[in-house]
């Protein structure tokens, strides 16, 4: 697989909701702060979101889609004195796929949802993403539009099939809104998923993950990406925010956890699987990562 992908499997995206509002008048929906990844797309009309954690509301209009990977509480609202309606009371009283009604309807118009993971590593996506991710109308029309329109109706007229075919379309719906986010990058925007947007970052990326026990060196690394060492080790640093073989040992250390985590596997099938030849060299690499040794790790997620 590629690097985005095998991040998303580390994560095991677990659940998703998906729900429309149409509101008129004057009003606010007020969100508590959760877990996971929220996203809203509005189809007509505009309106405000304001995040606890940001000084400054933003105003979205017709085409606009923002995604959240924070846990930060938030406002949707249309006038910033409006009455606040609790979201968490207003939009579980929808069957999934629904549109909820406020004040009549007519202005503004969109769809809202969560994605759930049931992870372990899911701030190794969310952690590098900022509070809001604003991707406007030029860019979601082709590329969102359709997705979340179709899977809308599967949620709304579910057919045979139908679960699997949504549960397909919200994660597209995920991965298509990643990928715009890394069009639209800033040129000083630094992380493994900014980094895949440059072909020979991505290379050496997708051979670490391909090969992990593999034992690679930064000469070997350098040359994955066709480059010289030296000018590799520092272009890696500066496009992921922190050196190659720091990289990989987060990324070996991650994947022990998650098949440790498992319950399925011993510690000594998951050491050599990571690129380490003797346990005792995993266990004290696991420890500096985890704080905790393998076996207390196990120990813990068993209880």
């Amino acid at each position: 697989m590629d690097p985005l992908s095998d991040v998303l499997g580390l994560m095991k995206p677990s659940s998703y909701g998906f729900r429309g509002l149409n509101a008129g008048g004057d009003w606010a929906l007020g969100f508590q702060a959760t877990e996971g990844v929220k996203c809203y797309a509005i189809h007509s009309g505009s309106c405000w979101i304001k995040l606890d954690v940001e000084p400054e509301p933003m105003e979205l209009h017709a085409g606009d889609f923002i995604l959240m990977p924070g846990r930060s509480a938030f406002r949707l609202y249309s006038t910033a004195d409006a009455p606040e309606t609790d979201a968490f009371q207003f939009f579980p009283s929808l069957p999934i796929g629904g549109t909820g009604v406020l004040n009549g309807g007519g202005d503004c118009s969109g769809v809202g949802g969560f994605f759930d993971f049931g992870g372990l590593h899911t701030e190794l996506l969310l952690g590098i993403l900022p509070p809001i991710v604003h991707i406007r109308a030029e860019a979601t029309k082709a590329a969102l539009g359709w997705l979340i329109e179709r899977l809308m109706r599967e949620l709304r007229d579910p057919q045979p099939g139908g679960t699997l075919m949504a549960g397909h379309l919200a994660q597209t719906l995920l991965i298509e809104a990643l990928r715009l986010h890394l069009a639209e990058r800033s040129p000083h925007s630094a992380g493994w998923l900014f980094a895949l947007a440059d072909k020979q970052m991505r290379a050496v990326i997708a051979a670490m993950h391909a090969e992990p026990a593999r034992r690679w060196t930064l000469a070997d690394l350098a040359r994955v990406g066709g480059m010289s060492r030296s000018s590799f080790a520092v272009r890696f640093k500066e496009t992921v925010g922190e050196p190659a073989m720091d990289y990989l040992t987060r990324w070996r250390m991650m994947l022990a956890a998650d098949r440790l985590a498992s319950g399925r596997v011993s510690i000594a099938t998951v050491a050599p699987a990571v690129g380490y030849e003797s346990e005792s060299a995993f266990s004290a690499a696991f420890k500096r990562s985890f704080g905790h040794s393998p076996r207390e790790f196990a120990k813990a997620l068993a209880a």
